[in-house]
């Protein structure tokens, strides 16, 4: 028993150290006002790291991601509002740049094409199951003829048997 805990902690402390967060942001990056540092996270979480693709500025650790963090520092320490920041760098790389796009005419496809997908699915599932019989049916199926009289009665008579 002795032997099994201590497996077991060793384990635990191994999984512990082998479990190291990503500090991406630079101490040197950091603003010295805590306000403003809050603002620029939450922003830098909202950007994508144009190298990376899959990550936002404030995970990643390349270059660019480094560069465009230091740009949005400085763009609200000049009194930029977040949503001018956010306009300055998409009107510089385009909105790509957000890791969730905005609402707009050339991006509708984008933010309608899983409800349409999924529509669609939901009319195929039903249509298939309508020819194929598998909706609930109340009473005889239009596939089914009636049972004839001597069908009642074996019905009627195995019924009978087992009750």
């Amino acid at each position: 028993m002795a032997r099994m805990k201590a497996l077991v902690l060793a384990l635990s402390t191994a999984a512990v150290l082998m479990v190291s967060p990503a500090f991406a942001v630079q101490p040197d990056e950091v603003l010295s006002d805590g306000k403003l540092e809050a603002r620029a996270r939450l922003l830098s979480r909202e950007l994508r790291c144009m190298v990376c693709q899959n990550q936002s500025i404030d995970d990643s650790d390349a270059p660019l991601a480094r560069d465009l963090r230091i740009l949005v520092r400085e763009r609200l320490k000049a009194g930029d509002r977040d949503g001018q920041v956010l306009d300055f760098l998409t009107a510089r790389y385009g909105d790509f740049v957000l890791l969730r796009p905005r609402l707009a005419w050339h991006t509708a496809l984008l933010w309608l094409a899983p409800l349409v997908l999924l529509l669609l699915g939901a009319a195929a599932l039903f249509a298939f199951a309508r020819r194929h019989g598998l909706a609930a049916r109340s009473g005889s199926s239009p596939h089914t003829a009636p049972l004839s009289a001597a069908e009642e009665a074996r019905v009627a008579d195995i019924l009978r048997r087992n009750s």
